[in-house]
């Protein structure tokens, strides 16, 4: 089994500053770019399933909190508010209070719903010291996050369309799912909103999810409504949530969103919640540990080495080379013993190594894995893998 939290820094994906702070991690160069490119592969999917971007502050008042709940629940786990004048504002734990802010900030028939909106934001949660964990476990989440606002009579649309969104993700990053749990309500006390408007949200999650298999877990839902969690598994059996879906009837209400109706009277939408790749953070430590730090093509910082047999004869060749190579990040090592060379990128976990020398320089090729390429199939392969998004 992978630690992903010695691999990531052995690899040069990330670190930590004591100046810094605990559960606060450093993205180094390596890491930023797979990051970058988990954010990007995050945004296609929102844009694909309709929604529209958007981009809100890191804080807000606590006024905000207390009207959406957080602030009774999740207090303790917040960092402590900061005065300004008369007022206190807060780092967000979440992010959904200030997307129902961007719907109320506009009028809505029932023509124009579903509205989606998403958003990678950071959100915070002052965890204790001794409960942090690599990337697991961190003080500043950064969340793929989207959020529905709809009819009602569209709920069960949109859970379906989140649920192919997160298998889309996950067929594409390899991502293996132990299994799907509906979380429902457990304590009456622990949760927002009646009896009847639960029922009606886990009846809705259960159609949705259709024939796919899934276990019931009382008590485990969200505050404000039940939710659909991806569970995943690490080689050592242990379980955490990576994606979910969740149906809110409680937030809307509480912020009296409204939208305008066939009737022409006005109604309250609902709003579902959908977490598809999780925190970079936690899905980049699953990657990490399922992988082993092996990244197909598109996610890897370096996606072709190029190595020359000799520093001196065929070093600015490679160079020439690599500059050719036009979007792929490429890197030259011409840097001492071949071998040691080649080792160093296996270390490395580079996906693709090339080798230049005499008979590739003469031939206009490049030898990959002891097979001769011409350098125009290898960036074109390379290219359409990177594409592809290819595993």
């Amino acid at each position: 089994m992978h630690d992903h939290s010695q691999l990531g820094r052995d690899l040069g994906l990330f670190d930590t500053s004591p100046l810094v702070g605990p559960g606060l991690p450093l993205w180094l160069p390596d890491g930023a770019v797979v990051r970058g490119e988990l954010e990007r592969f995050a945004a296609d999917l929102a844009r694909r399933s309709g929604c529209h971007r958007v981009s809100t502050p890191v804080l807000a008042k606590r006024e905000l909190f207390e009207r959406s709940g957080h602030w009774q629940k999740f207090s303790a786990d917040m960092f402590p508010p900061v005065r300004v004048g008369d007022e206190e504002y807060v780092l967000r734990p979440a992010n959904c209070p200030h997307h129902t802010q961007v719907y109320a900030a506009r009028p809505h028939s029932y023509r124009d719903l579903p509205v989606r909106y998403a958003e990678l934001g950071s959100m915070f949660r002052s965890e204790l010291s001794g409960v942090l964990s690599g990337l697991r476990r961190v003080r500043q989440i950064n969340l793929d996050d989207a959020h529905s606002f709809c009819r009602p009579d569209q709920v069960v649309a949109e859970v379906r369309t989140a649920l192919a969104g997160i298998e889309e993700a996950y067929r594409v990053l390899g991502v293996r799912v132990s299994r799907l749990r509906l979380s429902l309500r457990g304590d009456r006390g622990a949760h927002l909103g009646d009896d009847d408007v639960w029922r009606r949200a886990e009846d809705q999650l259960r159609e949705a999810l259709g024939d796919r298999p899934y276990e019931e877990a009382p008590g485990e839902a969200a505050f404000y409504g039940p939710k659909v969690d991806v569970q995943v598994a690490d080689a050592a059996g242990r379980e955490e949530t990576l994606s979910t879906v969740q149906v809110d009837h409680v937030q809307p209400e509480r912020f009296g969103l409204e939208y305008v109706g066939a009737d022409g009277a006005r109604h309250r939408p609902v709003m579902v919640h959908r977490g598809l790749l999780s925190s970079m953070e936690r899905l980049v430590a699953v990657l990490l540990e399922q992988d082993g730090g092996r990244w197909p093509t598109w996610l890897a910082p370096v996606q072709l080495l190029v190595l020359p047999v000799s520093g001196d004869r065929h070093g600015a060749h490679a160079r020439a080379l690599a500059d050719r190579l036009d979007g792929l990040r490429v890197a030259v090592d011409d840097a001492g013993p071949l071998p040691r060379r080649v080792r160093a990128a296996r270390e490395r976990r580079v996906s693709h190594v090339a080798v230049v020398g005499d008979a590739e320089v003469a031939d206009g090729s490049v030898a990959v894995d002891g097979e001769r390429v011409p350098v125009g199939r290898l960036h074109a392969d390379l290219l359409d893998a990177v594409a592809r998004r290819a595993r």
